[in-house]
């Protein structure tokens, strides 16, 4: 596959940098659906994210969300919004590089944390990911998959003070739009 013909967008990036609201947006600016991988492996377990981690574990979870990867690339939607640990395992990149071109969204560790915590969901349905809490966990989580998500992307939108409209539209300009044959929805 080539940047000319992606058949979908996938969005990667850490917890809070805008991946589920810039997928929607731009999935209705597209015409087809956003599926967020976080929400397909809820769905899939039957309890959220948090559940999953305290019942099942780190490791059962992160084979779901490869499992939740292999399943949304059979059909890829418009636009896949990518769990943000992800990108720690190659083959996740490699079946998501068959079929979507990918776009890193990043912010600064103090705006990500702030994002989260004005997020009232999040708590309930996100758990703890290192021993650290609050933005000493951030920026820890952001230190460590920064070279993941470069590794990753195909290019780099900057979140900082700006909507996730106008996201959408500069991801618009960078990649040409997937076939619509190719998009559910």
């Amino acid at each position: 596959m080539t940047m000319d013909q992606p058949k979908c967008i996938a969005l990667v990036g850490a917890r809070g940098c805008g991946k589920t609201s810039v997928g929607r947006v731009l999935a209705r600016l597209l015409g087809g659906e956003c599926v967020d991988t976080d929400e397909l492996v809820a769905q899939q377990a039957g309890r959220s994210i948090a559940e999953v981690f305290a019942v099942e574990g780190e490791a059962e979870f992160r084979k779901r969300e490869s499992q939740a990867v292999r399943d949304i690339i059979t059909k890829p939607p418009a636009v896949i919004s990518v769990g943000g640990g992800a990108v720690l395992h190659q083959q996740n990149i490699d079946a998501l590089r068959t079929v979507a071109v990918l776009a890193w969204l990043t912010a600064p560790a103090e705006v990500l944390y702030q994002r989260i915590s004005a997020d009232s969901a999040t708590a309930s349905s996100r758990p703890p990911l290192t021993d650290q809490s609050g933005i000493e966990e951030v920026r820890k989580l952001l230190n460590e998959r920064t070279p993941f998500y470069q590794r990753a992307a195909d290019f780099q939108i900057e979140t900082v003070d700006r909507d996730p409209k106008e996201i959408a539209e500069e991801i618009m300009g960078r990649v040409p739009p997937p076939p619509l044959s190719q998009a559910r929805g």
